[in-house]
Formats: C-alpha cells, structure tokens, sequence
C-alpha cells in the first residue's frame, strides 16, 4: 500500500502535469492569434498595393476653372522679327476673369488717361498688359500712328510698327459686324455716320441723330482695343479711339474703355501728321511719348456700370472714315 508521501507526490505531479498542458494550449492559441493576425496584415497590404498600382488612390480631375489654362501665349522667332523684345510671357492660369483693373498712362500730352480694362471679355489682353507694365514695356515709347479710324495708336518700343514682345495671342472680343446686326450699318455720307434699318428715309431725310451714330458704332470714342501685326496676333500695340468708328467689318479686340482723360486723347488726335516713312502721313508731328503706363489691381466692379468718359458728339464733318489703319 502506498504512502501517503507517494500519493502526495502524485498529486503534485498530476497538477503540474495539467499547469503545463494549459499554458502550452496557451501559447498554440496566442501563436494562432499572431499567424493570423499576420496573415491578415500582409492579405491587407498585398490588397492596397494591389489598389495603389492599380490607380485607386489617384484623384479625380476636376475642372476648378482657377486650375485651367485661360491664355495661350504664342512664340514669335526674334530671327523673323527684329524689333521684338523679350520680357518672358505672362502666366497661363490662375488669372482673373471677372470684373475690371485699371491701367493708368501718363503721357507728355496733358494729365493722366485711365482706362478700365475688361477682364471679363478680353481677360488675356489684361493679363497681357499687366504683364508688360510690370517690366515697364512702354515706358517711354512713342504713340506711332494717328489713323483714318480716328485712333491713337501706341505700344511699340521701336516706334516702327512692327514693335512688340516676343509673344502673340489671339482676338478675344471683337464686336459683332453688320451681317449679324443689320439695324447699324454705314450710312454713305461722307463723314460715316450709320443709318440705322428702322430711321431709314428717302433721299434728303435727316441723318440719325449723334446719339444714335455713337449707340451703332462698333468702336465709340474711348474704347481701348489691340491691333495686331499681323491681325489676329495681337502683342502690344493697341488704339485708343477718340472719335466714333463705325465700319461693317470689326477687325479689333475690345480690351477696355477710357474713364477720364479722353479729351488728352481727342488733343491727341488733332496734331498735325507727318509721313511716318511708308509714304503715309499718320505720323505725329510732335512727338508723344508715353512716360509711364501701370496697370492696378483687379476689381468686381462690373464694366457695363461705369459709362465711358462723357464727351460733345461728334460734328458729321469730324467723324472718321471706314478706311483702314495704314
């Protein structure tokens, strides 16, 4: 018969015995939970990589106007082109395209003209401005031309024609021409003022009154508009109209209209001419140099709420003719 000692010894080894079984189950079922976990994390990964080079993580595009190309600026070859000078290119994107800037040009002429650019119609013709005044572009640069279309005609360092940066960019807001709106066209009187369809008379009626020849001219006095070299490539140069323009076929971009100083450019444009060497007298006689050109800050005030600077209307014996810019 055993001990009692024996039995004890039993016991003890017996439960030792169980402790031990139970901590090995223990540790398989930890060893279980991190295999699993494992496996688990590396399914995961093996899953988002998958997704990532599959292109999941890519956004969307979106089509945020601010994040959109809005001008294109077109490259002119110097080789081509002589008087062309290089003062970079404006940006393509994130440019304002509502409300107006000012632009103010201090000439040898008389006080200050400003000028309310459109940023809404012609927002590269502004950028482009903008741009050039900041490298002082027209800073004494002579006004070259005083044109049969009744315009002073700037913005060309050489004072050729020809002058400009060394980019282009396209016509934005050129005003509609008489096929698309028959109720303005030319009158042949000849000082151009327009008859309108609805006044139209027999031989020998009135003409339509100044009010109406100012409300049907495609170019009023004070608009600011670009010409380009050749059209359609417009740079630099621009016109600044002091009389009326009426013409059947608008070949101009709108940038703008004169808010106060028209009547230095109405003085302007009564200086006497001289040929500018193309056997063409549109010359000033007396030099008139733009001393500084500087554009502000964009602004909400809306274009079609402020009127132009208010002048006398034109006599018919000083309105200008069709005749285009020599």
């Amino acid at each position: 018969m055993a001990s009692s000692k024996d039995r004890q010894r039993k016991l003890a080894r017996a439960k030792l015995d169980r402790q031990m079984a139970r901590r090995a189950a223990s540790t398989r079922r930890k060893r279980q939970v991190r295999a699993g976990i494992g496996s688990a994390l590396a399914l995961l990964l093996i899953a988002l990589g998958s997704f990532w080079a599959l292109g999941g993580f890519d956004s969307e595009p979106t089509n945020d106007p601010a994040a959109m190309d809005v001008c294109a600026w077109t490259t002119q070859d110097t080789q081509v082109n002589t008087n062309l000078k290089d003062v970079g290119t404006p940006p393509t994107r994130d440019l304002p395209t509502t409300g107006t800037r000012p632009m103010t040009i201090t000439t040898n002429q008389g006080e200050p003209v400003t000028v309310q650019l459109d940023l809404a119609k012609a927002p590269c013709a502004a950028a482009s401005f903008t741009h050039l005044a900041g490298k002082a572009f027209f800073d004494n640069t002579k006004c070259s031309e005083i044109t049969t279309e009744g315009a002073v005609r700037c913005g060309d360092p050489t004072d050729t024609g020809f002058g400009g940066p060394t980019y282009t960019f396209f016509d934005e807001n050129v005003p509609a021409g008489s096929a698309d709106d028959p109720s303005a066209t030319p009158s042949a009187e000849p000082s151009g003022t327009p008859t309108t369809t609805a006044s139209a008379s027999p031989s020998g009626s009135p003409s339509p009154s100044p009010s109406a020849t100012a409300a049907s001219a495609r170019y009023p006095a004070g608009t600011v508009a670009m010409i380009g070299t050749p059209p359609g490539a417009n740079g630099s140069q621009f016109l600044i109209f002091f009389k009326d323009f009426v013409t059947a076929e608008p070949k101009y971009s709108v940038v703008g209209t004169v808010t106060a100083g028209l009547d230095v450019i109405k003085k302007i444009g009564a200086l006497e001419t001289v040929d500018n060497g193309s056997g063409s007298k549109v010359k000033p006689k007396t030099d008139v140099v733009i001393q500084s050109l500087t554009v502000g800050e964009p602004s909400s005030t809306d274009p079609t709420a402020v009127p132009p600077a208010s002048t006398p209307p034109a006599s018919p014996s000083a309105s200008p003719t069709a005749a285009g810019v020599s």
